[in-house]
């Protein structure tokens, strides 16, 4: 009998996370899947995509997609769109009509349950853009369940509350969630499971992330993850939800924008960027100290303290950035390519955005149907050279699968950042001139000595101690060893 007693914790163990008629050991959190260590993702808006805008006529895209090097395909929701205060001609696609149904101008769920076999099919993977934070306001839950929504003074739902400001943040078109009520969680993370046992999705983006309470996270990732292993994104930047294991990586808001001011600070735009916070357009600041590529080794140690667990998703644009910000040609200038060197090189997963590929630069609008100038795809080569380096050299590698960037000293660390990276005999050397001047340096680390590869070029080239580079403005070189 005690030898009985003393079992009992070890079954509990073995069946706590049954789901259906399968039983999961217990696992550690994020259960990521094993092809998330080199992956790349590209976000993709279904709604400006093709003339059709629908699932079937997307999948023409997947060879193309799969040539350039793309892993992980995150779309943009894909459920239904409230009619009632949406914004513009078609409304938000986060202004979520139902969860458990697709936005019928997509077309149907067996069309997206077709798309998702045809992506996994091309040696792909899927993740769903997901609205945790707020409905539309004819969402069924409305009416159904109004308890679940957060209500001001007189009883009436509101819109969502910016926690920072207590006022609201301007979405009109959607109706605050209220993570309060323990039957609303239960039935979000429900639909969350239905998505993912009932078409094969392999993970989420959540949206607004840092606006949900961490123990719901926490819940979801104790649910979700017994399912199979994900890739799960947060959007916004919040150490304790990725430390926490519930997700692998979360947005670079704050590289991005430090980004962002070194092409205004250097470049040859005067004008001041519009930088986001989490996800919401706010006023650049007119007086901000000039930028320098210093700053990014600052951050990156700022960061270094703050995440135990995971990785960031570094992006020269997403959805946001394009059209509430501009395009990385507005942004960034002449040194949008050499900000994308960066972003891929980096330690963390890059992130390519619908129409990047094609050199797009033009905002596409929100609330209405603007279709992608595809053009010629004339950006392609650039980035497949960037994703096949990705894929195959270790040093580039996603979180604790890659190698740690150690900064070059080039006598010129202001105007040009240098680095390596290296993991199991893999190596990679970068140097890029962020500036829009020309500059040079001399690399008299010995770190940075070998025979190498021209990513770019296919050239062979040996690096000497004491290497010197003449850099033109925003030029780059990426070296590989493999």
């Amino acid at each position: 009998m005690k030898n009985l007693f003393l079992l009992i914790p070890v079954l509990l163990t073995l069946f706590s996370c049954k789901t259906g008629s399968d039983a999961v050991a217990s696992f550690e959190k994020p259960r990521v899947p094993e092809w998330h260590k080199n992956a790349v993702i590209y976000e993709v808006n279904l709604r400006h995509y093709t003339k059709e805008n629908t699932f079937r006529s997307f999948e023409t895209h997947l060879p193309r997609l799969k040539e350039m090097g793309v892993d992980i395909l995150w779309f943009m929701p894909v459920t239904p769109i409230s009619k009632k205060n949406r914004k513009g001609e078609l409304g938000s696609p986060y202004s979520v009509g139902d969860y458990m149904a697709t936005n019928p101008d997509y077309g149907t769920m067996e069309d997206f349950k077709h798309m998702v076999q045809a992506i996994h099919d091309a040696g792909m993977h899927v993740i769903m853009d997901w609205v945790p934070n707020h409905t539309g306001w004819d969402n069924p839950w409305i009416t159904q369940h109004p308890e679940w929504y957060t209500k001001d003074s007189l009883g009436n739902i509101t819109d969502p509350i910016d926690y920072n400001t207590g006022k609201s943040w301007g979405w009109t078109d959607v109706a605050d969630l209220n993570y309060d009520i323990p039957e609303m969680r239960q039935e979000m993370i429900r639909t969350l499971k239905y998505w993912i046992t009932e078409t094969n999705i392999d993970g989420y983006r959540m949206d607004v992330a840092h606006g949900v309470p961490v123990d719901f996270w926490e819940t979801v990732a104790d649910s979700l993850y017994a399912i199979k292993p994900l890739f799960m994104l947060s959007e916004g930047e919040v150490p304790d939800i990725v430390n926490n294991g519930t997700f692998v990586a979360d947005y670079a808001w704050e590289m991005h924008h430090l980004l962002n001011d070194i092409a205004a600070s250097q470049g040859e735009n005067s004008k001041k960027p519009v930088n986001m916070v989490n996800g919401n357009p706010t006023e650049g600041n007119k007086n901000m100290t000039l930028k320098t590529a210093l700053h990014i080794d600052t951050l990156i140690q700022k960061k270094s303290a703050l995440y135990k667990k995971g990785y960031q998703m570094q992006f020269t644009s997403n959805h946001d950035e394009n059209s509430w910000a501009g395009t990385e040609f507005a942004r960034m200038g002449k040194g949008h390519k050499a900000f994308a060197v960066l972003t891929a090189t980096l330690p963390g997963i890059p992130l390519i955005y619908s129409g990047q590929e094609s050199a797009m630069d033009k905002q596409l609008q929100f609330f209405v149907k603007d279709s992608i100038p595809w053009g010629n795809y004339s950006y392609t080569p650039f980035y497949k050279s960037l994703f096949e380096l990705k894929h195959k050299n270790k040093a580039l590698w996603n979180g604790s699968f890659g190698g740690e960037l150690v900064r070059l000293q080039t006598g010129n660390d202001a105007s040009i950042y240098s680095f390596t990276r290296e993991k199991e005999g893999d190596k990679v050397l970068v140097l890029i001139n962020l500036s829009g001047t020309n500059q040079s340096c001399q690399l008299s680390d010995k770190t940075a000595k070998g025979l190498y590869t021209n990513v770019f070029t296919g050239e062979k080239t040996v690096v000497e101690e004491n290497q010197s580079y003449n850099l033109q403005p925003w030029e780059y070189l990426v070296l590989s060893n493999k």
